[in-house]
């Protein structure tokens, strides 16, 4: 299983797929993955930020950097929650 941290809530999520999937038998789904916006900028966020950025144009940048001040890191407790602010 492969992990990479959500650039906005800095979670850790999974990423599905690879040989380490193959061996240890998980089919769990892709939790994230890297975006390209219109203006050229390339983030990875997993889908709960993914569903906080504009719907209404295309985002960019500026709207992740908005949403990463708007949002508090997830502590690593093992809690897979985060706090908006």
């Amino acid at each position: 299983m492969a992990s990479e941290s959500c650039d906005v809530c800095e979670r850790s999520v999974r990423i599905a797929g690879g040989i380490g999937d193959l061996w240890n038998f998980a089919f769990e789904s892709t939790q994230g993955y890297t975006v390209e916006l219109t203006d050229g900028s390339e983030f990875f966020l997993c889908f709960d930020c993914m569903d906080r950025l504009p719907d209404d144009r295309e985002p960019t940048a500026e709207d992740v950097t908005d949403l990463r001040e708007r949002t508090d890191p997830v502590d690593d407790d093992g809690n897979h929650f985060w706090h908006w602010r």
